[in-house]
């Protein structure tokens, strides 16, 4: 990597100003949702951008021939939405006390509590070193815009032991993720769990069907504006339901159909010669995940089959590894997905607060690896050899 004196810490207002083929080569094929294309689609839609509270602010590295070697997506932020790791107590908290929470800096994929590497590292370079320069270009801007935080969220683990031992604030919380065991077919898998959980999804699988309802997976070149259409309505009518705000709008999708077809897996739903439901769905390099839901109709055991057991058998069929099913739902595990620990980093410039935020944490974790513990306990996996 060289010495660090020698390394550039540059700041973009926007990803539109480092080549894609740059960026790209430091966020890997591993995870889309940290690709240049994902990122600008964000940005150029509006619906990441100073207006929207979400001001892009990326580090970049770039060693003495100008390559660029590492890459943060960093965003100013002057409320906590879209976030997914909640600090809104923390920001309470702090202001009843008379101090400014807002502006603080988030690293992180915007409306997306996916997990991904957040200190993104050119293949052949030193990670550990790269990773300490992106942390203290991010520090010395958290200074300058006189933020009251850094928050890395939905980081690897490995990034999240290197981020403690850096001095960070470590927090984790959980998801439901599906594991490919080598399942040859969503039989196989089936096969592996206790009878009374197998009978129980085959029972929900034919529910969904019952109203004859045909399910087709679009992606690549047969993503058509029709599909977006449809998903975006979708979309709209179950943000407005369930949350009174949709982060996302029209043109995002649409950019996404144009510069990622490839890597979406749109799981559309229709009867009587209309689509009626769809979940939008990214696939990474062995990893499937599951973003957004929407429908216009209400059937049972729909969502259950459209969000999980297509998404399984997509992932069977690809030969992916795991189904990351997004934030939230104990109900998750019942249909084979089990808990798995999500991490954040936080470096908190008040040493008050910073105290307060590590004494929560720490008892934090501790219940959450408690809860962890707790919900594998209840796998529907059978028990011995086969299970």
């Amino acid at each position: 990597m060289g010495d660090a004196e020698q390394i550039v810490i540059k700041v973009l207002d926007g990803i539109g100003h480092i080549p894609a083929a740059e960026w790209d080569a430091c966020a890997g094929d591993e995870n889309p949702f940290v690709r240049h294309a994902f990122l600008h689609a964000l940005e150029v839609s509006g619906c990441a951008s100073t207006e929207s509270g979400w001001a892009p602010c990326h580090v970049i590295l770039e060693n003495p021939a100008g390559e660029v070697i590492g890459a943060a997506p960093l965003y100013l932020k002057n409320h906590s939405y879209g976030e997914y790791v909640f600090d809104h107590g923390w920001a309470a908290a702090f202001e009843r006390a008379g101090g400014n929470y807002y502006p603080k800096l988030q690293m992180s994929v915007p409306f997306t509590p996916a997990t991904g590497r957040r200190f993104l590292v050119r293949p052949g370079e030193d990670t550990q070193r790269v990773e300490t320069a992106l942390l203290s270009g991010c520090l010395q801007l958290a200074k300058q815009f006189n933020a009251s935080s850094l928050h890395i969220t939905f980081m690897t683990e490995d990034e999240w032991r290197h981020m403690g031992d850096a001095g960070l604030l470590q927090r984790t919380d959980q998801q439901f993720h599906w594991e490919n065991r080598n399942y040859a077919c969503f039989d196989n898998f089936l096969a592996h769990l206790s009878s009374r959980k197998r009978k129980a999804i085959r029972k929900e699988r034919e529910g969904a069907r019952a109203h004859d309802i045909d399910i087709e997976i679009v992606t690549g070149s047969d993503l058509t504006s029709e599909h977006w259409d449809a998903f975006f309505h979708f979309y709209i009518d179950t943000s407005n339901r369930k949350w009174g705000q949709a982060y996302l709008n029209r043109e995002f999708f649409g950019l996404l159909g144009e510069s990622m077809a490839d890597q979406v897996a749109l799981i559309m739903c229709k009867r009587d010669g209309r689509y009626i439901a769809g979940a939008l769905n990214m696939i990474g390099r062995d990893t499937l995940f599951g973003r957004n839901w929407g429908c216009i109709e209400d059937h049972r055991f729909l969502h259950f089959e459209v969000c999980y057991y297509q998404a399984i058998e997509f992932a069977i069929a690809r030969g992916l590894q795991r189904v990351e099913a997004g934030a939230q739902g104990a109900h998750k595990l019942s249909r084979g997905y089990m808990p798995t620990a999500t991490y954040s980093a936080h470096w908190v410039a008040n040493l008050g607060l910073r105290d307060a935020i590590n004494r929560y944490l720490t008892e934090e974790r501790r219940m959450v690896d408690q809860d962890i513990d707790a919900l594998a306990r209840h796998t529907p996996f059978k028990r011995g050899p086969e299970g």
